[in-house]
C-alpha cells in the first residue's frame, strides 16, 4: 500500500490483551513502531456488535464505512508471497527493525541467502 513505516498498533481480542507488545514484535508478529504506540483495543468484535445492535445512529454510521472499504485480495498481489516469507522469517528476514534494536538485543541472524555463485547449495552425500 505504499507505507513506509507504521506509527501505530492496535491488538484486538484475547490475543491483544494478554500478549507482550515487546515480545510480538521481536516475533516479528507486528511492526516495528515505539511501544507505547502499541495498544489493546479489548474484545473489539464484540464490543462493535453490542454498539450496533443498541444504537441505531451507530449501526447505519457502520453500514456507511462498510461501503468505503477496500478489499485488498493478497493472493493476487505482486509483492505479497515476497513480503510475507520474509516477514515469516524470525526475526523478519530484511526489516532491521530500528525502534525494536534501541530497546532490545535482536540478534543478527544468516539466512543462509543466496548471494552470487554456488552459494546456499548443499553438497551430496556419496
Amino acid at each position: 500500500m505504499g507505507v513506509e513505516k507504521v506509527n501505530r498498533v492496535i491488538l484486538a481480542g484475547a490475543f491483544g490483551a494478554h500478549i507482550s507488545a515487546k515480545h510480538a514484535m521481536v516475533l516479528g508478529m507486528i511492526p516495528d513502531c515505539p511501544l507505547e504506540n502499541v495498544v489493546s483495543a479489548g474484545n473489539a468484535a464484540g464490543t462493535g456488535a453490542r454498539i450496533a445492535l443498541l444504537n441505531v445512529s451507530a449501526r447505519r454510521e457502520i453500514e456507511r464505512v462498510v461501503h468505503e472499504i477496500d478489499k485488498i485480495e493478497t493472493a493476487i498481489e505482486p509483492k505479497f508471497q515476497e513480503h510475507f516469507v520474509n516477514a515469516s522469517a524470525i526475526p523478519h528476514a530484511t526489516d532491521p527493525f530500528p525502534i525494536l534494536n534501541g530497546i532490545a538485543d535482536i540478534p543478527n541472524v544468516s539466512f543462509n541467502v543466496k548471494q552470487s555463485g554456488e552459494g546456499g547449495r548443499r553438497r551430496r552425500r556419496r
